[in-house]
């Protein structure tokens, strides 16, 4: 059974292999119009269950677009539809699907949900968002990168904000492509120290830098994220912003990083707080090129699963 799980449980060779794919069957489609499919059709016959428990705007798409792309049916369900955990036991859920479906991506809350899924499904399951790690999107941030300034190794990424799922996800990364991390943000949300000590035993240099300028000072991109994530209750929205707003990303904190450091967030951004409109739409960012990759790592991913 292949299931992509996170980026720590996937060989570091296994990732490249798919961030290959990804920039191969990106390749392959040039300018067709979206609809199109592909030359390849690895999904033919094949149907894949995803399910969402926590909205979603590109992950659904991009997912669904991708199975489509590649000559398969997707079949989308939410949490609330599906009563998972609540009307019938996730592992028998998985046992279920496993009958109907030939994948399963799941974007959920708590990682034991991903992991019993994965235990019980006799299918791949894909991770596409919990609250521990968001690896799919880690996979697009690579690969964009790399698209723009080569090989990822050895670089620095500097996380300006919350040590949230996707900050744990990217010092995931870290360890596996072999780039330097610093964080900058409250001691209040740093991330885990045995996520950090993880990464610094695989070799890499990571950092917690409290001053925000002097944390881009030698960044090869700058990477953000909402303020609020999903689930975080309304009573914590000032809290938080007062904790984070020394962190926003500006042109301020762009003009104290090198010339040629790029700037993502992987969205939805809520502009003018963590991130500013000039900066967003400025020559910087590759935000918009890391949304659409999405769906060709993920294309990727599905296949890998399914050694197609």
């Amino acid at each position: 059974m292949t299931n992509f799980l996170d980026i720590h449980t996937t060989a570091p060779d296994q990732l490249r292999a798919i961030l290959d794919s990804a920039n191969a069957m990106k390749g392959a489609r040039g300018d067709r119009p979206k609809g199109t499919p592909d030359d390849d059709l690895p999904l033919a016959g094949r149907i894949v269950a995803l399910i969402f428990e926590k909205p979603s705007t590109r992950t659904r798409v991009s997912f669904d677009v991708g199975v489509r792309q590649m000559g398969g049916t997707s079949m989308v369900l939410s949490g609330a539809e599906m009563q998972l955990g609540h009307g019938e036991t996730i592992a028998d859920t998985a046992r279920v699907l496993s009958r109907y479906v030939d994948l399963i991506m799941i974007r959920t809350f708590g990682e034991d949900i991903l992991n019993e899924m994965a235990d019980h499904a006799s299918v791949p399951v894909i991770n596409g968002l919990t609250d521990n790690s968001h690896p799919c999107q880690i996979m697009a941030d690579v690969m964009t990168f790399e698209e723009h300034r080569g090989p990822i190794r050895g670089k620095r990424v500097a996380w300006m904000g919350d040590g949230n799922n996707v900050a744990q996800s990217f010092l995931h990364a870290a360890a596996s492509f072999g780039f330097d991390f610093t964080f900058s943000g409250p001691s209040q949300l740093d991330p885990s120290d045995a996520l950090m000590g993880a990464a610094r035993k695989a070799g890499c240099d990571v950092r917690v830098e409290r001053d925000p300028a002097k944390a881009v000072s030698d960044a090869d991109l700058i990477v953000t994220d909402t303020w609020v994530s999903m689930g975080d209750a309304e009573s914590s929205r000032q809290r938080r912003h007062n904790l984070l707003r020394p962190y926003q990303v500006n042109e301020r904190l762009i003009e104290a990083a090198p010339d040629d450091a790029l700037v993502m967030h992987c969205l939805p951004a809520h502009r003018g707080e963590e991130i500013t409109d000039a900066v967003l739409d400025g020559p910087r960012s590759v935000v918009f090129d890391e949304a659409e990759n999405r769906l060709h790592a993920q294309k990727a991913i599905m296949r890998w699963c399914l050694d197609l």
